[in-house]
């Protein structure tokens, strides 16, 4: 069987045949499915989202973690693996074993400009460890966040080369957004949008969901083929903000962070050294300029950064409480000592984009509008619920980051990069409970999946020819914990910020911090004038003591080092941009709406993400329902984009045509008019005439029923850039989060519609190229 070529062509001798069926001598044989090498294990790839390697306490951290624990105790725990710093990039390389620049996700795929590096198409010459497994005689299923999905191919038109399902899983249940509302996630099963088995209110929370479906597809797979191995992929979206738990852990940590992010850096180190997750000698690293020390606080704002710390932390311990599960489970089929399970907790370092003082709707901050402390504290009790959109300060990613310098997006150093990893195996490890401090990466994931199932990696997939795996397998620390590094040299960069390691130097330069990814109109400093820092992690564990200026040659030789790397791994050219990124026409993405000024949607569609969405921000724009009430009361959504944290909605109550306007959260207006639809009713339509001049602005919201205006509203400020990460624009429906309270629930319009007309007349866009540069960051 050749399994250098994927889909495996099985060659079986001919057997020689009669011209009566009573006289064949040589019985024939039905062709059989591809299997694995014998004895090949299951293996489950559990990723977590912005958990830093100071977060959880099975590597020292305050977040209570006892899955992680317990896997680590009968596995072994990696202190040296590292993350790309951002998560479509870590996500694209665990699962290929190439560089994340190397396939095209130098970025997160909402940014992707055309540069090789930075398109967010990951080419068909990397095969997944999901269609290699597959194409192996695995059973192969997704289970929550993705991430790498171009936004311009989710929709009905396509293509669906790289959804999930045609990456080389066979099922998947998730989300293919940056992040998600936990309570009112848009789920996509396979390639249809499905609503949650149940509403919050019901107890529905999206960690504990994604595990019951993975645990159901694991039962199904067992018990229609027992011999037939499995890869279960389960990267939650959790602990990405929002930070939203169930009830029953919103006071598991009330009051253990009041003593704040310094004190806690000291009291995670201390453990850290405890554990031997860091040599007895480790420093804390350099703390972040700018950020605020704990001291620096009024008595409200550090009222409110505990409890925003507290909700982390719950979400944490439930997230690993969901593994936990599955865990159990796996134990109690009898299939746990034959899976490799790799636990990786986190897919970069902690998030600072929470601002300096946190946020009751962190969506607001991507707009670029700062919440403060006052605002928060208004609805303090509201914090980790539905009702709120929660993230931490900044601050605190620093302390999660412990004992490191920087957090994510921080590619330089190893706050943004070192995360902790978990692998169990009964059958394969055989040095259980201990510590492994060989250096390794995320691209290394599938190479050492590949070894321990015993496939090699592909030459030809699909007809493909494949690139080189770039990572190194982990297999050799499984059983020598003394074994020699085998990684021993590997770039970093995000926005700029940039690394290199070799044979345990670092050479690193912070390019931007990483709370200034939504600031308009920064002036960062050119790639040249960078400061570049020097680090022998041999002996400096947490590159603390900058050695640059005793080393000069050694610096420039990793710095052209980096060079030579970016160089072969299509890094260059360096793009420090983050939201205006992809706002010049030559670096735009492909888009649905590109060159027409209007669209028609039905109903029966699944909805469109906001990025292949007509842009309903800083320009006029029209919204059009064709519609019958069939002469009885109706009611429901005829057009609705975003949902709680921002947004707008077309619909009827009680008869009644209505049109909302939600302000990132921050304020809602209505068009509520006290005129009924009636049989003879063909035609709803939301004029909303914008002031222009600017980006942000107000404007006039006019509803007219058969072309009679009927009532209007003035808004007086509109979102500048987006409604959310992950919610849709919906038509005769409401899915996920609704934008207002009218509408929740799926709210299915009742009378007959036919199709919404979305229509951008015009080009409101102001006249200056300084305002044209940022209407178009923030619109495409």
């Amino acid at each position: 069987m050749n399994r250098h070529s994927i889909p495996i062509v099985r060659t079986d001798a001919p057997v020689p045949t009669a011209v009566d069926y009573r006289n064949q001598k040589e019985p024939f044989t039905r062709p059989q499915p591809v299997r694995p090498p014998a004895g090949a294990p299951n293996v489950l790839l559990v990723m977590l989202d912005d958990v830093g390697f100071g977060a959880p306490s099975a590597f020292g951290g305050p977040c209570r973690t006892p899955t992680a624990e317990r896997l680590a105790a009968d596995g072994v725990k990696y202190t040296r693996f590292h993350t790309t710093a951002l998560c479509s990039p870590t996500r694209a390389a665990t699962l290929t074993g190439r560089n994340h620049h190397s396939v095209g996700f130098g970025v997160i795929a909402e940014q992707a400009t055309a540069a090789p590096g930075y398109n967010g198409t990951r080419p068909e010459s990397a095969a997944t460890v999901a269609r290699i497994l597959q194409g192996n005689g695995y059973a192969t299923g997704a289970f929550g966040k993705m991430h790498q999905t171009p936004t311009w191919e989710i929709s009905e038109a396509g293509p669906f080369d790289r959804w999930p399902t045609r990456e080389g899983f066979d099922r998947f249940y998730g989300f293919l957004g940056a992040e998600s509302d936990q309570f009112a996630p848009v789920l996509y099963r396979d390639f249809t949008v499905v609503d949650p088995p149940c509403r919050p209110e019901e107890g529905y929370h999206m960690s504990e969901d994604l595990v019951d479906r993975a645990v159901e597809w694991i039962e199904s797979v067992g018990t229609m083929d027992p011999d037939k191995p499995w890869f279960c992929y389960l990267p939650f979206g959790a602990c990405h903000a929002p930070l939203q738990v169930p009830d029953s852990y919103l006071d598991k940590y009330r009051g253990e962070f009041d003593h704040g992010w310094d004190r806690q850096r000291e009291i995670t180190l201390e453990r850290q050294k405890q554990l031997g997750v860091v040599p007895p000698e480790t420093e804390l690293a350099p703390w972040a300029p700018d950020l605020p020390h704990w001291d620096e606080l009024d008595d409200d704002q550090k009222k409110v950064s505990a409890r925003l710390m507290e909700l982390y932390a719950a979400f944490l311990e439930h997230t690993d409480d969901q593994v936990g599960r599955l865990v159990d489970r796996l134990q109690e089929l009898g299939a746990l000592d034959n899976t490799l399970v790799l636990y990786m907790l986190g897919d970069n370092g902690a998030s600072a984009e929470g601002g300096m003082e946190g946020s009751f709707n962190y969506l607001a901050g991507l707009n670029g509008y700062k919440q403060t402390t006052a605002e928060v504290l208004d609805r303090f009790d509201e914090l980790g619920t539905p009702t709120s959109y929660p993230h931490y300060p900044a601050s605190w990613a620093m302390a999660l980051d412990t004992p490191y310098q920087w957090t994510k997006q921080a590619a330089s150093h190893y706050g943004g990069t070192r995360n902790g990893l978990i692998a169990h195996w009964p059958k394969g490890i055989t040095d259980a409970g201990n510590l492994r401090h060989q250096w390794h990466h995320c691209v290394d994931i599938t190479p050492t999946i590949l070894e321990a199932v015993g496939v090699p990696a592909p030459d030809s997939v699909d007809g493909v020819p494949q690139k080189p795996m770039e990572g190194v397998a982990m297999n050799y620390t499984f059983t020598d914990a003394d074994a020699a590094d085998r990684h021993t040299t590997q770039y970093f960069e995000i926005y700029g910020n940039r690394g290199i390691y070799d044979h345990g130097w670092t050479a690193v330069t912070l390019h931007r911090a990483p709370w200034l990814m939504a600031t308009f109109g920064l002036k960062l400093p050119t790639f040249d004038e960078d400061r570049w820092e020097l680090y022998d992690t041999s002996v400096d564990w947490s590159q603390a003591r900058d050695l640059a200026a005793e080393y000069p040659e050694k610096l420039e030789e990793l710095k052209q080092k980096f060079l030579v790397e970016a160089a072969r791994y299509q890094v260059l050219p360096l793009d420090d941009r983050t939201v205006t990124r992809n706002a010049a026409p030559k670096d735009r993405p492909p888009h649905p709406l590109r060159g027409r000024t209007g669209i028609t949607l039905y109903p029966h569609m699944n909805g469109l993400p906001e990025k292949a969405a007509p842009p309903f921000f800083n320009r006029s724009y029209a919204i059009t329902a064709s519609l019958e009430t069939g002469g009885k009361p109706c009611e429901g959504v005829l057009a609705s984009v975003g949902g709680r944290f921002g947004g707008l909605a077309l619909y009827v109550a009680e008869s009644r045509p209505v049109f909302c306007y939600n302000f990132s959260g921050g304020g809602l207006t209505f068009v509520r008019p006290d005129v009924e639809l009636t049989a003879d009713t063909r035609e709803v339509r939301l004029e909303f005439d914008y002031d222009g001049g600017g980006i942000g602005l107000g404007g006039t919201a006019r509803l007219s029923v058969d072309g009679v205006e009927v009532g209007s509203a003035r808004i007086e400020q509109t979102t500048r850039a987006i409604f959310s990460m992950n919610e849709q624009l919906d038509i005769g429906v409401n899915r996920g989060s609704p934008v207002c309270d009218d509408i929740a629930g799926r709210f299915a319009f009742t009378g007959r519609l036919h199709h919404i007309r979305v229509d951008l007349p015009g080009d409101d866009r102001p006249e200056t190229a300084d305002e044209r540069r940022r209407v178009a960051l923030a619109t495409h």
